[in-house]
């Protein structure tokens, strides 16, 4: 092989650059090959729609790297990155004129709450804010870890005891309509938990999208959902200041084509130039899981079971995106709207279950759920002083059978690109009359132009993969993982396909990282005894 490494990271995403560098931290000369010309995956910014607005093109508010302890421990800030937020975190408006605003902070949650719905819905909000409390940190860490989270898993355990342990397990199992019905006489609160369910491919109908949903808010209300001052594209820059500063690099446009296999161990990779790497102790792999098997590692390297249990690999739906550089604030008629970071928009709960079903029968929804991010107001840096950078997703079917609004197939090609970006500023105009006089410029980002923007954007899919519980802990990517080791020695799975999943967050690729410097370390102990059985050996001593 032409060059080495002791470590080669494919791809450049969070996950890739994390993993590169915790192992740059312990001594490893580390090489990050990308794709892309600019590294980042889907941590990116750009000037793209407007030159004097900075847009995030994919994700924007990281409420799980502010509260990752692995993302802490890399202190970033010494290398650049600050953080921004919005006054208030999120905003729901509601069709009724009503609207449920998240703070950081349970008391000024729970006024809001009371103002609009009730005393009831403040108190519930206080109960499910008094839970997280008394698991934190212990619930992020066991999310985060490889399974089992066995150190973490015991501290909760400690924490809440066999009974309440048990009604905490049965909490996390519900269906975020159900816990609404539990905790809640209003629909506020529930419309909070349900609209962060949906940042996932949850139903409100599902199980655990109550869990997910909670595990959202609080992060939101503990940490917020900050945003890079900048630009998302400042995260991924003070990764690679901090990589290159211990000795790492990064190489962009450089596409591995394959991983080299012999015997079943992992020796390095081959890119599309013919350059080949070498691997003296590991290879990880920031792609999907459908990318590195059977395409960069061939399915004669793997076991049979392996290739069937992948077929049944779920992604989650696709994303549409658009970009939107606007002369004023968005007019929202709900004023705590103009305050926060993120807004959800659905008129009631009825509203977003019709949504989450439509998406998940292959039906594109007339009447889209919308996540919205207000990027000056939660970071002035981003546009002119009085202007707005925003943007609006939505997510749509991998494979459209019927257009519920009309006409549109799902071929994404510009004509229908640009009519369901129509129908997106529609619905904005419900809750914000005046809003599309306000467009400067656009920039459309169909689930197609979504992967050709980022090959791990499969079909449009942000988060590596299906959040389903089918596709969680152990069963991610397929049954028997929750750990990255691969079934290719010294080939460790470190992207978004693996357990825990979507998030930036890093913890996909510092699990792997720790399991390669796991086995190392018990590769050198195993040398070291072997040395010392010799000596003894020769010297006549017993052992």
């Amino acid at each position: 092989m032409t060059d080495e490494a002791d470590a080669v990271v494919v791809g450049a995403g969070p996950n890739g650059l994390v993993a590169a560098n915790i192992l740059a931290d312990h001594g490893w000369r580390v090489e990050v090959l990308e794709a892309r010309d600019v590294p980042g995956g889907a941590v990116h910014s750009d000037r793209g729609v407007h030159p004097d607005f900075v847009s995030d093109t994919f994700s924007s508010f990281h409420p799980l790297a502010a509260a990752s302890p692995t993302i802490a421990a890399l202190d970033l800030h010494e290398f650049g990155l600050r953080w921004s937020h919005a006054p208030s975190v999120l905003a729901h408006p509601l069709a009724d004129g009503r609207c449920a605003t998240l703070h950081r902070g349970v008391d000024a949650t729970a006024a809001g709450l009371a103002g609009h719905f009730g005393a009831d819905d403040a108190a519930g909000w206080r109960r499910l804010s008094a839970l997280w409390d008394r698991l934190d940190p212990h619930l992020v860490n066991a999310l985060l870890s490889p399974f089992p989270p066995i150190r973490s898993g015991l501290a909760l355990a400690a924490r809440l005891g066999a009974a309440d342990g048990l009604r905490f397990a049965r909490t996390m199992t519900l269906p975020v309509r159900r816990l609404g019905e539990e905790e809640f006489s209003d629909v506020g609160a529930t419309m909070l938990l349900a609209g962060c369910a949906l940042h996932a491919d949850m139903l409100p109908e599902a199980a655990p999208s109550a869990a997910f949903g909670w595990l959202l808010a609080m992060l939101g209300q503990q940490h917020g959902w900050p945003t890079p001052v900048g630009g998302a594209g400042a995260l991924t820059e003070a990764l690679v200041r901090r990589l290159t500063s211990k000795g790492g690099a990064v190489r962009c446009g450089t596409r591995v084509t394959s991983v080299v296999v012999r015997g079943g161990t992992a020796l390095g990779v081959r890119t599309a130039n013919g350059d080949a790497v070498r691997a003296r102790r590991a290879v990880l792999a920031d792609v999907p899981a459908t990318t590195l098997y059977g395409g960069l590692v061939s399915w004669d390297d793997l076991p049979a079971r392996l290739r069937d249990d992948l077929r049944r690999f779920t992604w989650d739906p696709g994303t549409f995106k658009v970009d939107w550089a606007l002369n004023g604030p968005i007019p929202w008629t709900a004023p705590e709207a103009a305050r926060a970071g993120t807004i959800h928009l659905a008129a009631d709960l009825a509203e977003l279950s019709d949504y989450a079903v439509q998406v998940a029968s292959d039906r594109l929804p007339a009447r889209p759920f919308l996540l919205i991010g207000q990027m000056t107001t939660a970071d002035p840096t981003r546009s002119p002083a009085g202007t707005e950078s925003a943007w609006a997703y939505t997510h749509v079917p991998r494979h459209v059978t019927e257009d519920l609004g009309g006409g549109l197939t799902g071929r994404w090609d510009p004509g229908e690109a640009q009519a369901y970006a129509d129908r997106l500023e529609t619905r904005v105009e419900t809750f914000a009359p005046g809003f599309r006089s306000r467009i400067i410029a656009r920039r459309i980002l169909s689930p197609l132009a979504l992967q050709a923007a980022n090959a791990n954007l499969v079909g449009g899919a942000l988060n590596g993969g299906s959040a389903a519980i089918h596709q969680q802990l152990v069963f991610r990517p397929v049954p028997g993982s929750g750990r990255p080791p691969t079934p290719v020695r010294r080939l460790y799975l470190a992207s978004a396909s693996a357990h825990p999943g979507g998030g930036v967050h890093g913890a996909c690729g510092a699990n792997a990282a720790r399991a390669a410097l796991r086995v190392e370390r018990l590769a050198v102990a195993r040398t070291i005894r072997r040395r010392s059985a010799g000596r003894n050996g020769s010297t006549g001593r017993c052992r």
